[in-house]
C-alpha cells in the first residue's frame, strides 16, 4: 500500500499539522518541527506535544509515515570545526524534538564540502556527525536525502549515501530518502522505463532497499544531469507522468512515506488523488 502526502505547514504549532494533512487527503506527511531558516526555535510545549500525538491518532497517522525535515542551515559535513559543532548541536535538537513528539524518522541533506574538504572526507564527517547525534538520542532514525549536486553538495550519487551509511555505527537507525527531482537532476533518468529500472538497480547495488525509508515526489524543471534543484508539479516537468506511474506501481516502494514538495501547494489534493489513480492503472 502506498502512503502519499505532502510537506505541510506547522504554522501555529506542530499540533495543527495532522489536521492539515487530513484535509488534503494525505496518508503521510512531512513538517518542520521549528523554523527551518533559524538555528534555534522555542522549546516544544506540553500543548504542542500532546496535541500533535492526539491529532495523529485522531486522523489515523502512524509514525511510520511521518517524516520531518531538519533545518536547511545544518551542514553535518562542514569543514570548519566551530560551524560543524553548531550544526551538530542544531541537528541534535531536531532529533530530540522528534523524540518528544514520538516521531521515528528525521530527514536531512548531507553536508557541503565548500571546496575545503575532499568529498570522501566530507562524507566521513557526515557519518561522524550522525554517530554523535545517535549516541545522544533514542528511537529516531537519521534519514539521508539524495541531493541534486548543486554547488558543493555531497549526496548526489548513491555511492555517497552508501559511504555515509558505511560510517554509521548503528545501522538500524540510518536510512535514505530519494527525492525524484534531485535524482533526475543528478543524472538518474527515471523518466523512462529503462532509466527507472537502471536507477533502482544502481540504488539496490550501492545502498540497498532495506535502507529506503521514504520518497520525495517532485518533478524537475531542470534538465537531466543539470545538477540544479528546481521542483515542478507532478507530470509538468521533465520527468513527466511515466516516472511517477512507475513509482506508484512499484511494490518495493510500499509502506513508506511519499511526500510531495511541489511548488503549487494548492494543487496537492489533486496531485495526491492523481498519484493514487496511477497506482490503480494497469
Amino acid at each position: 500500500m502506498k502512503f502519499v502526502g505532502a510537506h505541510v505547514s506547522a504554522a501555529g504549532g506542530v499540533e495543527n499539522v495532522p489536521k492539515r494533512a487530513h484535509k488534503i487527503g494525505a496518508k503521510a506527511f512531512a513538517l518542520f518541527t521549528k523554523n527551518q531558516r533559524q538555528w534555534e526555535g522555542p522549546p516544544l510545549t506540553t500543548e504542542n506535544i500532546d496535541g500533535f500525538k492526539k491529532n495523529c491518532e485522531k486522523y489515523g497517522y502512524s509514525m511510520d509515515h511521518v517524516m520531518p525535515h531538519d533545518s536547511y542551515l545544518i551542514n553535518l559535513g562542514h569543514p570548519e570545526q566551530p560551524k560543524l559543532e553548531k550544526s551538530r548541536n542544531a541537528f541534535l535538537d531536531e532529533m530530540q524534538r522528534c523524540e518528544q513528539l514520538g516521531i521515528t524518522l528525521l530527514n536531512f541533506h548531507p553536508g557541503h564540502h565548500l571546496n575545503k574538504l575532499d568529498v570522501d572526507v566530507c562524507l566521513q564527517r557526515n557519518a561522524e556527525s550522525i554517530n554523535w547525534a545517535l549516541d545522544r538520542t533514542e528511537g529516531v532514525t537519521a534519514v539521508i536525502e539524495n541531493t541534486a549536486g548543486q554547488g558543493t553538495a555531497t549526496g548526489f550519487k548513491f555511492e555517497h549515501l552508501a559511504a555515509i551509511i558505511d560510517g554509521v555505527e548503528d545501522k538500524s537507525r540510518v536510512g535514505v530518502c530519494i527525492d525524484t527531482c534531485h535524482a533526475y537532476a543528478a543524472g538518474y533518468d527515471l523518466s523512462t522505463k529503462d532509466g527507472y529500472e537502471e536507477m533502482f538497480n544502481k540504488f539496490e547495488s550501492a545502498v540497498g532497499f532495506k535502507y529506503l525509508k521514504g520518497l520525495h515526489l517532485n518533478d524537475s524543471k531542470k534538465a537531466l544531469g543539470s545538477r540544479v534543484d528546481r521542483h515542478d508539479n507532478i507530470g509538468e516537468g521533465l520527468i513527466g507522468p511515466l516516472g511517477f506511474e512507475l513509482i506508484m506501481q512499484d511494490q518495493r516502494l510500499d509502506d513508506i512515506p511519499m511526500i510531495l514538495e511541489t511548488p503549487n501547494t494548492e494543487r496537492w489534493p489533486r496531485e495526491i488523488e492523481m498519484l493514487y489513480d496511477m497506482a490503480e492503472m494497469e
